[in-house]
């Protein structure tokens, strides 16, 4: 019997079923879109029909269309295809050409009636055609006709002064042409505003009127110059209030071009003026064109006003900075100019836009720079100078400082040079000291700059301005939303900077300039390297010892003490003197300073110092390279005592590094002799022996010493023509093997090559040399015996030594043997058979490469599992 709920439990469980229902209903209708959205290709955001109001509504101007369907969008008139404007632009050519034929071929042909009408028929038509067509809509043949009728206007002005007016000047009347068709295309520019071509054509025939009319008169080349600027400065009107962007392109470049032009006249009759009186008259144009830069600098946008507060800093500097340097000699211009470009640093209060003054002040670090850039080459030849003593050591003391340096520079065409150095070093110190000022002077051109902002999804979103005590201008430290600008201490520090090394670079020039005494010169540069090394000690030690004062202050001690150590080599004494001096001086900044780095510096080049000491002893005492060898390994010696006694301090290995390439000079000094070379090799032995004490330089030095005796012994073998070598080696090889074995019974883990390598290698090398050289038989017969029963010794122990050392000089004994009998086959042999073996051998390798592969592995295991 079948149970049927009560109506009340019966209308319960339906509802709840229909809200299950409606629940999964949901959850699937939230799929679909999803899925939906996967499949659709995306829309941009932007689009133009897009509206998610309005899904379904037809599309506005079309009443009663049906819907379209979500997310469309309406496809926007297509632009004009290619192919129409390659055409039209063909067309228009075709035309131009065929005018340009008919004016030059066939107007001679017809009467002056003919002529005329011909020519006012055809640029008549092409003028109105333009105009049709326009209301038509077809914008692109317009624009072609257009460009016919600008060559039909240009054909009618030839025609006109060919055949009406022959006689008059070329010049004169190419200006007033000029000057028509610019007014005349302006005109007709303007009353069809749809075509993009007659007003930059306007502005192209307006560059010349001006500048045609003054060659015309005849005119001198300042006429000639603001003929060129009243063009320049309406080209700017017309790039700050022109209509349309081609206009203002056009404008630009063609105001860019005729202002460039003026300036250079001006400039070059400033600069070629025989007084100040005649610098005047040019320096008023180039005032003029700075004040139209810097007026159009003021309206104009961001970029182009800085361009423009360039242009008026340098033509104003040019201006005022030419009359008094018409009266100075050729030397002292560059002062005259550079004080003109220091000055325009008035401009940061002078309530100038704030583009405009940072372009202004950016023509002031232009002059400076290009001022340093004329005076530090002589600065390069007083640092560089001193290396032409190196061909002629201790020949005596020269007179003066320049004769020392050799360079042929006019000095007294540069004697300004120290002046320019000392003015800029002036105005860096003056901001590193007073660098609070600077910053509070130069305020107004650190207002934040609007920088795109981030959205959610990092993306650059709407231009935003940063708040205040976001971040700090572009002369502080830069905070979040400012664009990335150097930070004020490092700004501070490039200041001080410049200031340290310019300053010495002007002291260094005006001992040159005033052809100090010889002894004065080398007395001062060494006092001036004093001084950088306490600057470089001062400000390391203050916790400072990466900014930039002091890591210049390094760098000019390291450079000022190569080129006064060079300077003084013309003489003995003053060599000794000053390599002392640096050695000492170096050597207490070592001790003084506290970070590791300049620690490290200070310590090598003192080193480096006290070894070209000990060379100058050896010069002294008449002694022969080779001779002077040994001594030379005193300052290594010297540094291998102070790495004991500095352990594990950073500085110890530079120092013994440095040590290391001063004996590696002591060897070289003595590869001549022979007997001496032996001696070094086996002095140096002893110092890295002495070095292979110390724990941590063990592993190294440990080895290196036994390679410099054993190569003192095979060297010292040489020199005294040892045909037995074998007489002196055997000594020493039995005793370290017995040693050798020892260590292996008692260290059964210790290396074969620690063991027994040296002990081997003292005798198997040398005595394959000489079996390499020995014409009998018996010499290679006994070697090649004796390797071949250490190698089976190795194979049979398991040590590396044995079996690497024996089976190498094995292979190279029987070589020898085997070569000449080698060489007859060879030559007995067909021509083509050695490249068909090797051939045939490369085949074999490559068909079974993973099998040798393998094979080369395993061997590669077994050794390296022997000891």
């Amino acid at each position: 019997m079948e149970h049927v709920p009560p109506p009340a439990e019966e209308l319960a469980r339906l509802d709840r079923e229909l809200a299950e229902l409606d629940a999964r209903r949901a959850q699937l209708l939230t799929r679909r879109a999803w899925l939906l959205a996967a499949l659709r290709p995306p829309v941009p955001t932007a689009a133009p029909g897009w509206n998610p109001s309005a899904w379904g509504a037809p599309p506005p101007g079309r009443p009663g269309a049906p819907a379209q369907p979500w997310g469309y969008v309406p496809k926007q008139p297509s632009a004009p295809r290619s192919a129409q404007n390659v055409l039209l632009t063909l067309g228009g050519l075709l035309l131009a050409v065929a005018a340009v034929a008919f004016t030059l071929v066939s107007w001679g042909s017809m009467g002056i009636g003919g002529r005329s009408a011909v020519l006012a028929a055809v640029t008549l038509g092409a003028l109105i055609a333009p105009a049709v067509l326009l209301r038509r809509g077809l914008a692109a043949t317009a624009e072609a006709l257009a460009a016919l009728a600008l060559v039909l206007t240009l054909l009618d002005v030839y025609a006109v002064h060919a055949v009406a007016a022959p006689d008059t000047d070329g010049l004169g009347f190419t200006a007033v042409a000029s000057a028509v068709l610019a007014a005349l295309w302006t005109a007709y520019g303007l009353a069809l505003g749809k075509l993009r071509l007659p007003l930059p054509a306007a502005v192209v025939l307006a560059q010349w009127p001006l500048l045609f009319w003054a060659w015309a008169a005849g005119a001198p080349a300042l006429v000639v110059g603001w003929a060129l600027l009243a063009t320049a400065m309406l080209d700017g009107a017309i790039a700050l209030w022109g209509k349309g962007t081609g206009v203002r392109v056009m404008a630009c470049v063609g105001g860019s071009a005729m202002g460039f032009s003026a300036l250079m006249v001006g400039l070059a009759l400033s600069t070629t003026a025989s007084g100040p009186l005649g610098a005047v008259v040019p320096g008023a144009l180039l005032l003029a064109a700075a004040a139209a830069a810097l007026a159009g600098a003021w309206r104009a946008p961001q970029g182009f006003a800085r361009t423009g507060g360039v242009v008026a800093g340098l033509a104003a500097v040019a201006a005022v900075g030419g009359v008094p340097a018409a009266a100075l000699s050729d030397g002292w211009r560059v002062p005259a100019y550079l004080l003109c470009g220091l000055a325009l640093a008035g401009a940061v209060r002078a309530g100038l836009p704030r583009d405009a003054a940072r372009g202004v002040l950016a023509a002031s670090g232009a002059v400076v720079a290009g001022a340093l850039v004329w005076a530090l080459p002589s600065l390069a030849a007083v640092l560089l100078g001193p290396v032409t003593l190196l061909s002629d050591v201790w020949a005596g003391s020269p007179e003066g400082f320049r004769s020392a340096l050799g360079s042929t520079l006019p000095w007294s065409e540069l004697a300004a040079a120290p002046v320019v150095l000392a003015l800029v070093a002036g105005l860096l110190g003056s901001a590193y000291r007073w660098w609070p000022s600077v910053v509070r002077i130069a305020a107004p051109l650190g207002a934040r700059e609007e920088t795109p902002k981030p959205d959610a999804a990092g993306t650059p979103g709407a231009a935003w301005t940063a708040p205040p005590g976001a971040g700090a201008p572009w002369y502080g430290v830069g905070g979040a939303g400012a664009r990335r600008r150097p930070s004020g201490a490092a700004l501070r520090g490039a200041a001080g900077a410049g200031a340290l090394a310019l300053g010495w670079g002007a002291l260094l020039l005006a001992g040159v300039v005033l052809d100090v005494p010889y002894a004065v010169a080398v007395a001062g540069e060494t006092a001036l390297v004093g001084g950088l090394l306490a600057l470089a000690v001062r400000g390391a030690g203050s916790g400072r010892g990466a900014s930039a004062v002091p890591v210049t202050a390094l760098v000019g001690a390291v450079s000022g003490a190569v080129s006064v150590g060079l300077l003084s080599l013309a003489s003995e004494g003053a060599a000794y003197a000053v390599f002392g001096a640096l050695a000492v001086l170096f050597a207490g900044a070592a001790v003084r300073v506290g970070a590791e780095v300049p620690r490290a510096v200070f310590a090598v080049a003192s080193v480096v110092w006290g070894t070209v000491l000990t060379g100058f002893a050896g010069r002294s005492l008449d002694l022969d390279p080779h001779e002077a060898a040994p001594l030379v390994l005193l300052v290594p010696a010297l540094t291998v005592l102070l790495g004991a006694r500095l352990r594990r301090n950073p500085v110890a290995l530079p120092v013994e590094l440095t040590g290391a390439l001063g004996a590696l000079v002591a060897v070289g000094l003595a590869v001549s002799d022979a007997p001496f070379l032996a001696l070094v090799l086996a002095l140096c032995g002893v110092l890295a022996a002495g070095a292979a004490v110390r724990p941590e330089r063990r592993p190294v030095a440990g080895y290196l010493a036994a390679a410099l005796f054993v190569l003192a012994t095979w060297v010292r073998l040489a020199a005294s023509e040892v045909s037995f070598p074998e007489a002196y080696t055997l000594p020493v090889t039995v005793p370290a093997l017995v040693v050798g074995a020892a260590r292996r019974r008692r260290d059964p883990e210790a290396s074969s090559w620690t063991a027994y390598g040296p002990g081997l290698a003292a005798t198997l090398l040398p005595s394959l040399a000489v079996a390499w050289t020995d014409t009998d038989w018996l010499r290679p017969l006994l070697l090649g015996v004796a390797t071949l029963v250490i190698t089976l010794l190795g194979a049979r122990y398991r040590l590396q030594a044995l079996l690497v050392l024996g089976g190498a000089v094995l292979a190279l004994d029987g070589l020898h043997e085997l070569a000449p009998y080698v060489a007859q086959v060879a030559g007995a042999l067909p021509r083509w058979l050695p490249p068909a073996l090797a051939g045939l051998l490369l085949l074999v390798v490559g068909a079974t490469y993973e099998q040798r592969l393998r094979d080369a592995r395993r061997l590669k295991d077994a050794l390296g599992r022997m000891r």
